[in-house]
């Protein structure tokens, strides 16, 4: 698992850290009871602080997606189907948020919206 840190892209670290674990969890690429690096080991390994990277973990569990086991480290939790509908569920939300506002400078309508939807499943 390779995680990437941007340090001008204005999104803060564990932020980028959550988001790509996470990402790898949703797409399978990393899978029930696999293991994760340590905080500490991650930690030095992407030249950040230990809080940094617990903050990242605690994201990642407090929503399901890691657990924690004293002493033994970092898991990825067995996957919640509705927690990854729920999460995909959002990020359509906010597609259709922004294809909405992109109509509107288009003056498209619904109908039109439709049309292009059908069209794009046709193909």
């Amino acid at each position: 698992m390779n995680i990437f840190i941007d340090n001008k892209c204005g999104i803060p670290i564990y932020d980028q850290i959550y988001s790509q674990i996470k990402n790898h969890i949703i797409s399978g690429e990393l899978h029930e009871d696999d293991p994760l690096p340590s905080i500490r080991n991650l930690a030095k390994d992407l030249r950040i602080s230990v809080i940094t990277t617990k903050r990242a973990y605690d994201e990642l569990e407090n929503e399901g997606f890691i657990y924690i086991v004293a002493g033994k480290g970092c898991f990825v939790a067995p996957k919640n189907v509705d927690l990854i509908r729920e999460d995909n569920l959002k990020k359509i939300e906010e597609h259709i948020n922004e294809i909405l506002k992109l109509s509107a400078s288009c003056n498209l309508s619904i109908d039109d919206i439709i049309e292009m939807i059908k069209i794009q499943t046709e193909e």
